[in-house]
C-alpha cells in the first residue's frame, strides 16, 4: 500500500498479485475524485507491470490537472491505447441522417469513452448518400430511400449496440420550403421505420432541424474535428447548402442588435457563445433559380439569364420538383467568336438578390481562422482550386478570380459554374464583409472525418440522454 497526500488529497495505490487499487479522494471533504479496481490481477507478469505503469500515469496525470490545471488532449492517446490493451475500453455507437434539399446522407460514428475524463473519442464513421432530396420524392419513395440508408448502418454497427444507439433523421431547408402538410407526410413514413428499426428513438428523432441548429452543429464538428473546442481561438463555421447557408463563429462582445443571434453551446464542461443565424433562400440552388427566374411568371419554365453563357441553349434544370429551361443571354459587349458572360451585369444581379436577405450581417468574423464547406468546396474541387482528396486553402480573391475566368469561358458541360462561383464570390465579400485576401479553408474531411453538422447533432443527442439518464437514477 502507498500512501501520498498532496494538500487536500490523498492518492492511494495497493497492488499484489490479486488486486490492483488506485483511489484518489478529497481528503478534506472525503469525496472520492477519481477509483480504479481490478480485483482479479493480471493474467502475466507482463500485464502487472503494464497495469502498473498505467496506474502511476493515471495518478500523475490527474495530479497535474488538479494542482496545475494542465490539460492537453495530446495525453488522451497514450492513456487510451494501454486503457484498451487492458480491456478498459467503452465503445458508443451513433448515427444521424441528413435530409437535405439535394440529398439524403447518413453518417454513423463509433466513438470509445476517454478513460480520464469520459468524453466520447471519435474513431470511426460510416458516410453514405443517395440522391434525390426527400423533398423531391413521395412519402413512399422517400421512406424506402432511408430505410436503404438504414440498412447500411445496420452493416457499421454491431448489433449488440443497437439498443442504446441513439438515431436521428434532421431535415434542412428542402423541407422547410415544401410545406407543412406535404413535409409531415414524409417525415411520418421515416419514423415508422425508425420505430421498428431495433435503435434508440424518441419523439425527436425525426425533424425539421431549426436553422440555428444546424449552424451550431457545424461549427461543433469543425472546431470538434480541429481539436479547438477548448482552445482560445475557436474557428468560423460556413456551411453552403442547396437551399440556405449557415454562418457560426465564436463572439463574446454582444451588441444589442445580435443578442437574439447569439446563443451558448455546451463545450464538454464548459459554454462558448457563438453568433449563428441560417440565412433562408440563400443557398445555392435556392439563390440560382432566384437570379434566373427574376421578374418572371411564376408558372415559367423557360428562362433565358445574364449569368450564363449565350453558347448554353436549352439547358434542363430540376428544381423543387419543377423543370426548368435555361439559356444565355447574348452579350453585346463580346466577340461572336467568343461568346462569355458581362461578368459585372452578373454580378449586379446577383447582389441584388443576396444583400435583401443577409440579415443580419456577420461582424468581426475575419478575426477567425475560417473553414467552409459543402457548396464552397464542392465548386472549389470542381474547378480545380483545391486537391479534390486533401482539399486546401484558398483566399476569398481566388474565387472571384476563378468566376472572372468560368464567366469569360464557353462551357456547356458547366453552364451555371459562373453564376455559382459569382454567388459565393459576393456572399463572401459583399454579404459577409471578407477582405479579398481572407484565407478560406476548405476541407471535405478532417483527420479522416466527414466535415458536416450531423457529428455535432450526434453530441446534442448524446448529452441530452445522459442528462435525461442521469435525472431518472437521482
Amino acid at each position: 500500500m502507498h500512501n501520498r497526500k498532496n494538500g487536500n488529497f490523498d492518492v492511494k495505490m495497493k497492488n499484489s498479485d490479486y488486486e490492483y487499487e488506485l483511489l484518489i479522494t478529497d481528503s478534506h471533504e472525503k469525496k472520492p475524485i477519481k477509483k480504479i479496481h481490478n480485483k482479479h490481477g493480471p493474467k502475466t507478469s507482463q500485464n502487472a507491470g503494464l497495469f502498473f505503469s498505467f496506474m502511476c500515469l493515471v495518478v500523475t496525470v490527474t495530479i497535474l490537472i488538479i494542482f496545475f490545471g494542465i490539460y492537453t488532449d495530446s495525453l488522451h492517446p497514450i492513456i487510451d491505447t494501454i486503457a484498451t490493451q487492458l480491456g478498459y475500453s467503452e465503445k458508443q455507437y451513433g448515427a444521424i441522417f441528413d435530409a437535405g434539399s439535394t440529398g439524403s446522407r447518413v453518417l454513423a460514428f463509433e466513438f470509445h469513452k476517454a478513460y480520464l475524463d469520459g468524453r466520447l473519442v471519435l474513431d470511426n464513421e460510416l458516410f453514405k448518400e443517395l440522391k434525390p432530396g426527400l423533398s423531391s420524392l413521395t412519402p413512399e419513395k422517400g421512406a424506402i430511400q432511408i430505410k436503404q440508408l438504414l440498412d447500411e448502418a445496420k452493416q457499421f454497427i454491431p448489433e449488440q449496440y443497437w439498443p442504446n444507439t441513439p438515431i436521428a433523421l434532421k431535415a434542412t431547408a428542402g423541407l422547410r420550403m415544401l410545406g407543412a402538410s406535404k413535409s409531415e407526410a414524409i417525415l411520418q413514413a421515416v419514423r415508422d421505420i425508425f420505430t421498428e428499426s431495433g435503435f434508440m428513438t424518441n419523439d425527436h428523432s425525426v425533424e425539421i432541424m431549426d436553422g440555428t441548429d444546424e449552424g451550431i452543429f457545424s461549427w461543433f464538428t469543425v472546431n470538434y474535428l480541429s481539436n479547438r473546442l477548448t482552445s482560445r481561438n475557436t474557428a468560423a463555421a460556413l456551411d453552403l447548402g442547396g437551399g440556405s447557408t449557415q454562418v457560426t463563429y465564436e463572439l463574446n462582445e454582444i451588441q444589442p442588435s445580435y443578442k437574439d443571434f447569439i446563443h451558448p453551446v455546451p463545450v464538454f464542461n464548459s459554454e462558448v457563445n457563438v453568433f449563428t443565424n441560417s440565412y433562408l433562400g440563400l443557398g445555392l440552388m435556392a439563390l440560382r433559380h432566384a437570379v434566373i427566374s427574376y421578374q418572371k411568371a411564376d408558372n415559367q419554365t423557360s428562362f433565358e439569364n445574364e449569368c450564363v453563357n449565350p453558347i448554353v441553349k436549352n439547358k434542363s434544370w430540376i428544381y423543387q420538383n419543377n423543370e426548368y429551361s435555361v439559356s444565355g443571354k447574348e452579350n453585346k459587349k463580346a466577340s461572336p467568336d467568343n461568346p462569355e458572360v458581362d461578368f459585372e451585369t452578373c454580378v449586379e444581379s446577383v447582389k441584388r438578390q443576396v444583400m435583401p436577405l443577409l440579415k443580419p450581417k456577420p461582424i468581426r468574423i475575419q478575426e477567425h481562422i475560417i473553414n467552409a464547406f459543402s457548396y464552397y468546396y464542392d465548386r472549389a474541387i470542381e474547378t480545380g482550386m483545391v486537391d479534390p482528396f486533401l482539399g486546401g486553402e484558398v483566399t476569398v480573391a481566388d474565387f472571384t478570380k476563378k468566376a472572372r475566368e468560368s464567366c469569360a469561358t464557353a462551357n456547356t458541360d458547366q453552364p451555371f459554374m459562373c453564376l455559382d462561383l459569382v454567388y459565393i464570390s459576393v456572399l463572401l465579400q459583399d454579404g459577409f464583409g471578407l477582405k479579398p485576401q481572407t484565407n478560406i479553408r476548405l476541407f471535405k474531411k478532417i483527420r479522416g472525418h466527414e466535415v458536416s453538422w450531423a457529428l455535432g447533432c450526434f453530441f446534442q443527442n448524446y448529452i441530452t440522454l445522459q442528462q435525461k439518464m442521469k435525472r431518472a437514477s437521482n
